[in-house]
């Protein structure tokens, strides 16, 4: 098989599980399958890579291989978000303590891998399973058309996805069940405080969970005869709640309520309220979303949505090792997110 990948091996470089790939015309994953015996593809298709393979003098490592005939008892966590996003956020703090609360106690441990793009993300979990490294792994963040859980299940690797269950998802998902009942009752309950004006500080739009609530707050309000004061789109990060806030502040009618995707986000939109010089919940209320232990501790204490993230960490634990043979029973979940009243919310001047 006369090809540059050939060379390379002629050449004394140490051939690698793209050089296969790409040798054979398939995926890394294809060649994960041929190796593992996973997934589906034809006994065509397994040959030529396992030529390929021996052609460029290319196989697993024994370790990977050890790993894989016996449990490596680890899950495999990745999130798409920059490091500074993520450091801010205790959202994912929340979320770990329920994975590692059940991971730990059985005896398995969570690989966290911080990555840019979903490009990257695809990558890392074809290495992760040619390497043999992890049983599973936890997806978040989902998407149109996600293109993790169709790859996840032809490398044979388990998977649960966080979010509202859903019968045709192509994966596990676990989370509460009507998401957009939540910000419904937010909605609701400023509205019953005289509220009129009210705008949404919205996460990247290209998340199903983002879409969903920003599309609940809009229909909510149109259900009562109401327009968004505005809705804007962030990244999550302090940075841009921060420049939200500001933006809403100097309209020249400038919202008396303003909700926020999550409570990171909620604090920092209070903190650049107070430096306006605006008392919340006295000129502008306030609402998060995710009940963290950070909005209890605030002054004025922080109005939010409830989505129960430790528990839902510990249902997405569960619910993966039942996947890899433990015998583990599932944790029980809220039917729907739940508001949180508090004190950062009251009556619209």
């Amino acid at each position: 098989m006369n090809t540059p990948e050939a060379s390379r091996r002629d050449s004394g470089a140490r051939p690698t599980i793209k050089a296969v790939a790409a040798a054979a015309g398939v995926s890394t994953a294809a060649v994960s399958q041929a190796f593992n015996a996973k997934g589906r593809i034809s006994e065509a298709t397994r040959r030529r890579i396992l030529d390929a393979a021996a052609e460029l003098g290319w196989s697993p490592s024994a370790t990977a291989t050890a790993l894989r005939s016996a449990r490596t008892r680890t899950l495999a966590l990745v999130v798409r978000r920059p490091t500074d996003v993520l450091g801010a956020d205790p959202h994912f703090t929340e979320l770990i303590t329920g994975l590692e609360g059940e991971l730990a106690p059985r005896g398995y441990g969570l690989l966290l891998h911080l990555v840019a793009d979903v490009a990257e993300e695809s990558t890392l979990y074809e290495r992760l399973a040619a390497e043999g490294r992890v049983d599973g792994a936890v997806l978040t963040d989902a998407r149109a058309d996600d293109p993790r859980p169709p790859l996840l299940r032809g490398l044979g690797l388990p998977a649960v996805l966080l979010g509202a269950p859903h019968p045709d998802a192509p994966v596990p998902t676990v989370g509460l069940g009507n998401q957009g009942a939540g910000i419904h009752e937010a909605v609701d309950h400023l509205v019953e405080l005289g509220h009129r004006h009210i705008a949404y500080v919205s996460g990247p739009g290209e998340l199903l969970h983002t879409g969903l609530r920003r599309a609940v707050f809009e229909e909510t309000l149109l259900l009562k005869g109401l327009a968004p004061a505005a809705v804007l789109s962030t990244d999550f990060s302090e940075a841009a709640a921060v420049a939200a806030t500001e933006e809403l502040l100097g309209m020249a009618q400038r919202p008396t309520a303003v909700m926020y995707a999550n409570d990171s986000m909620a604090v920092c939109g209070i903190g650049a309220a107070q430096r306006a010089g605006l008392r919340v919940p006295d000129d502008l209320s306030v609402v998060g979303y995710d009940n963290l232990p950070i909005g209890h501790w605030l002054h004025p204490r922080l109005t939010t949505v409830d989505q129960q993230v430790q528990r839902v960490g510990a249902a997405a634990a569960r619910a993966l090792l039942a996947q890899c043979g433990e015998k583990v029973p599932p944790v029980a979940l809220d039917e729907r997110p739940r508001l949180v009243v508090r004190e950062s919310t009251g009556p619209a001047r």
